[in-house]
C-alpha cells in the first residue's frame, strides 16, 4: 500500500496488515496497538530531529519488521547531525517511558503496557547492530577513527558477542514460560540481519 504524505512517500507492507487483523482474532490487539505506539514515536523522533537539521526524508518503507527511513542528504550532514538524528529516536522513547511510568505510579494502570513498550523499544535499537539505531551510531563514530568497512567488521562482530548470550536467554526464557518465544525470535531476527543482508550505513 503506498500514499504520499507531506511530500514524503510512505510504503506499508500488507504483511503488517494481515499481522493486526490476527491480533484482534487472537484478541491481542492491545498489546499490538502498544508495540505500534511505541516504533511510532520512536519514528517521529528520528523525523523530528531530521527536520531540525533541516535533511527531510523522501521515502519511509514500513514493514512487518521494520521501518526504513530513507534519507538520501543523510550523507550531506555532519557528524553531529547523524548523531542527533540517529539517537533522537530512542532517546523519545525513554522520555516516553518516563511519563508514562510516572502516570502509571500515579494509578494509572492502563499507561504501564505503553510505557513498557516504549523502553523495549529504545533499548532494542540501542542494540549495536547495523540495521538498528545502536549500530548505526557506533558506525558514525567508529568512522572519525577507522575506514568504513573497518567499522563495519567491528559492529558486526560486537553484535555477534552481545546477541549470542541473549539467543541463550532467550532460549532459557521460552523453555520455562513454554509459550514466550519473543527474544528468542528477535535474536535469531537481527543474526539472520548480520548474515543475509547488506546492513551497510543508509
Amino acid at each position: 500500500m503506498k500514499f504520499r504524505l507531506l511530500n514524503i512517500d510512505f510504503t506499508v507492507s500488507y504483511s503488517l496488515i494481515c499481522l493486526g487483523a490476527i491480533c484482534v482474532i487472537l484478541n491481542i490487539f492491545l498489546e499490538f496497538l502498544c508495540c505500534i505506539m511505541a516504533v511510532i514515536i520512536h519514528e517521529c523522533g528520528h523525523l523530528f530531529a531530521m527536520l531540525i537539521c533541516k535533511s527531510p526524508p523522501g521515502k519511509i518503507k514500513i514493514s512487518l519488521f521494520e521501518i526504513k527511513i530513507i534519507n538520501s542528504s543523510r550523507q550531506l550532514n555532519t557528524t553531529c547531525q547523524n548523531i542527533f538524528i540517529i539517537f533522537f529516536g530512542p532517546l523519545v522513547n525513554f522520555i516516553c517511558f518516563i511519563l508514562f511510568y510516572l502516570l502509571y505510579l500515579c494509578n494509572s494502570e492502563f499507561l504501564l503496557p505503553i510505557a513498557m513498550a516504549n523502553l523495549c523499544t529504545g533499548l532494542f535499537n540501542m542494540l549495536p547492530v547495523m540495521s538498528l539505531d545502536g549500530g548505526q551510531l557506533m558506525y558514525v563514530i567508529l568512522c572519525g577513527k577507522f575506514s568504513g568497512k573497518s567499522a563495519e567488521r567491528i559492529i558486526n562482530i560486537t553484535a555477534l558477542i552481545i546477541l549470542f548470550p541473549l539467543t541463550v536467554l532467550g532460549f532459557t526464557v521460552l523453555l520455562n514460560s513454554k509459550y514466550n518465544f519473543s527474544l528468542l525470535f528477535v535474536c535469531i531476527y537481527l543474526i539472520a540481519s548480520l548474515l543475509f543482508r547488506n546492513n551497510g550505513y543508509y
